[in-house]
């Protein structure tokens, strides 16, 4: 047998053309896309020429069956029902891989449901783990077919590997931090906007590749599937209990247990107290992250919710909307949050976040989105539960 690694020649430059980019929100004709996996998928679908899937504020040649792909992706990820918080100012309050005890779980869901087989390639000690990476990515461009990356720039978060150059010494594609400074040291930049980087494996956890589609459940399915899936990720506070959990996962409360624990934080005057810039700055980034997870995934998921009374039984509708409404609360309940430190992007927010009134302010606005999450799951638990006739 040949070795796999040897199997595929490596050009010295193969680079798919036309993959659509993923950015944090900088205006233009789309909706904001600052959720990584969601915006990925989205983007990915709309290169391998997917019509089932579109967006209702772009020209299309058909029209599709799902009229806002990422609101679709943000619903059977579980994006769209996620919250997460780990004591201590941590950022990462929206990485999908904190919602199950299977971290594979949101791609799994996403894949299997646009039909779409696929496979995790990630690093084991005693093999040459570059050179399968090299491999694998190659193989796939080969095929016409971008490759998803976790980190390569910045946190390990999804990005789009669209290309390779100089025999695959040179990675190129899209990602969230390609534009920010503390990662983006050697990084170049092509005619295209793709980003340019050389020795980029140490930075790259793992990678998934997608393989030949396959047989799809039903639309219909798919939405029962992911509503049973988003109840389970609102209404589960820790799915790595402790003290089995690794460290980096001890402290996190997740769904709705993640709004108190957020609220908690914020009532901790100790962790204003010592005035330095540097703090405060990380604590109201860290606090604006959640702030920013919840409006934009729960506006989504009023939007997939909407979207999914046209493919379920429409005994279902009334809860779904309901649930919508719901969701849609939390959303401009942030905006009110984002308010009292002076409005959304205000740069002297971190400033406004270290005054106890104003935190004292907020606890009970993060609360009351809260209790709209719980109202929102019992209307989708409603909704699954109506008989059908």
């Amino acid at each position: 047998m040949n070795d796999p690694i040897q199997s595929v020649q490596n050009p010295a430059r193969l680079v798919l053309e036309g993959v659509p980019r993923v950015q944090f929100y900088e205006g233009g004709p789309r909706c904001p896309e600052d959720v990584c996996l969601p915006s990925v998928l989205r983007a990915i679908l709309e290169f391998l020429g997917e019509e089932e899937y579109g967006c209702k504020h772009c020209l299309q040649k058909s029209v599709p069956k799902v009229f806002c792909t990422y609101s679709y992706m943000m619903g059977i990820t579980g994006a769209a029902f996620f919250l997460s918080w780990k004591k201590g100012w941590e950022m990462d309050n929206g990485a999908v891989f904190y919602m199950s005890d299977d971290p594979a779980a949101p791609e799994r869901s996403a894949l299997n449901a646009v039909g779409y087989a696929h496979t995790w390639v990630t690093k084991e000690e005693g093999r040459d783990n570059e050179a399968l990476f090299r491999q694998q990515i190659t193989a796939s461009l080969q095929k016409g077919h971008p490759v998803i990356g976790y980190g390569v720039i910045g946190p390990p978060e999804p990005m789009i590997i669209t290309g390779i150059d100089e025999g695959g010494d040179v990675l190129l594609g899209w990602s969230f931090f390609q534009k920010f400074p503390e990662f983006a040291v050697g990084v170049d930049v092509e005619p295209s906007g793709y980003f340019r980087k050389r020795n980029w494996f140490p930075d790259t956890h793992s990678l998934l590749i997608i393989g030949e589609k396959q047989e799809k459940p039903a639309l219909s399915q798919t939405y029962r599937d992911a509503l049973q899936f988003g109840l389970k990720v609102t209404r589960t506070p820790i799915v790595r209990p402790e003290p089995d959990a690794p460290e980096w996962y001890k402290e996190r409360a997740n769904g709705l247990a993640a709004y108190q624990a957020w609220a908690d934080q914020l009532l901790q005057d100790e962790d204003f107290k010592a005035g330095d810039e540097a703090v405060l700055r990380q604590r109201h980034d860290a606090h604006n992250n959640a702030v920013g997870i919840v409006a934009e995934e729960r506006w989504y998921g009023g939007q997939f919710l909407i979207e999914a009374v046209n493919f379920l039984p429409y005994q279902m509708s009334e809860d779904l909307l309901h649930a919508a409404a719901c969701y849609a609360g939390e959303h401009d309940l942030m905006w009110k949050v984002w308010d009292l430190a002076g409005g959304n992007g205000n740069p002297e927010a971190f400033r406004k976040l270290a005054e106890p009134e104003v935190r004292r302010q907020m606890v009970p606005i993060i609360l009351q989105a809260r209790d709209k999450d719980v109202e929102a799951a019992n209307y989708i638990e409603q909704a699954l539960g109506r008989k059908v006739s």
